[in-house]
């Protein structure tokens, strides 16, 4: 894994994997790695937070392990569960051996056996930690890139539960104990501030809010992803799409949009941003239907 003297380090690192962090970002990002802190990421959507954990898990060379958010969310989807169907399948193969030898089954043993490692499905947050127990080459822990996605979407109790388990960096299955690493993860959690998250959570983060970013660093974004295009579309596409962040939008369009603006530009051909090319590719930029019946195709490009 990397070992980086600073900040500036970082933000090179992540730039040269294709991720254009600012001083700020760079420095929550370098602390939350040297403290062992997760870096708490709020913005709106689409302005670069989940695309942070993939450029890190580029950056340290590790796997990105993502859990992603939903209401309902609780330890059977986060940490743990058995795997049923094969618990079942166990049971029936030990069953029909002790028939065809007529002895009895020991049922001590059997649930012994059904609850061991096996048969243990490890979720998202309990793969991270065993993950980070593991050696690398350099005999130095991996550390994978844990992602915990949209953790707004997720209830309170979501946000009881990952406090026990970042207390610690444990996991306790009653049946075979804790399984606990020394090094966590790196773990980064992303809100979209559909709801405040419990003020215990925050404390114990590194926090960044995610603004939108500049003109100039969002055109440098869309040569990243589209290397093809003009100097010219690009600075076009983020004017236009800074128009439309100006109005009052359902849904205005985040860094994500003007690469897909950009992509579809490229993908038919077009080399110019007129009215007709508005007009032809603008679904790949506003998915509201109450945004797209209210839009001006001739606002969006240059007199």
């Amino acid at each position: 894994m990397p070992d980086y003297t600073g900040a500036l380090d970082l933000a090179k690192a992540l730039g040269d994997v294709g991720y254009m962090a600012d001083d700020s970002l760079a420095t929550a990002s370098f602390l939350a790695g040297a403290l062992d802190k997760p870096l708490l990421c709020e913005g709106a959507p689409g302005v670069g937070k989940t695309s942070l954990a993939k450029a890190l898990a580029k950056v340290h060379g590790t796997e990105l392990i993502r859990l992603q958010c939903h209401e309902g969310l609780d330890a059977t989807h986060a940490l743990y569960d058995w795997d049923f169907a094969k618990q079942i399948l166990h049971v029936r193969t030990i069953e029909a051996a002790a028939k065809a030898s007529a002895q009895r089954l020991d049922a001590t043993r059997l649930d012994d056996e059904l609850h061991s490692l096996p048969f243990l499905l490890r979720r998202p947050i309990l793969q991270a930690i065993e993950s980070s127990r593991n050696e690398g080459a350099d005999a130095q822990p991996r550390r994978p890139v844990l992602l915990i996605d949209e953790i707004d979407r997720a209830g309170d109790e979501f946000d009881a539960l990952l406090l026990e388990v970042l207390s610690d960096w444990s996991v306790t299955v009653p049946e075979l104990g804790t399984i606990h690493t020394p090094t966590p993860p790196l773990v980064i959690l992303t809100s979209n501030r559909t709801r405040e998250l419990h003020d215990a959570l925050k404390r114990r983060c590194v926090y960044h809010w995610f603004s939108q970013p500049d003109a100039q660093t969002e055109e440098r974004i869309l040569a990243h992803h589209v290397p093809a295009s003009s100097q010219a579309l690009r600075a076009a596409v983020v004017r236009a799409a800074n128009r439309l962040r100006s109005q009052t939008l359902i849904k205005p369009p985040g860094t994500s949009e003007t690469i897909d603006w950009i992509r579809a530009l490229a993908a038919l051909g077009i080399s110019e941003l007129d009215e007709a090319a508005v007009r032809s590719t603008i679904s790949a930029v506003l998915k509201d239907a109450d945004d797209l019946s209210g839009l001006s195709s001739n606002s969006l490009v240059d007199q």
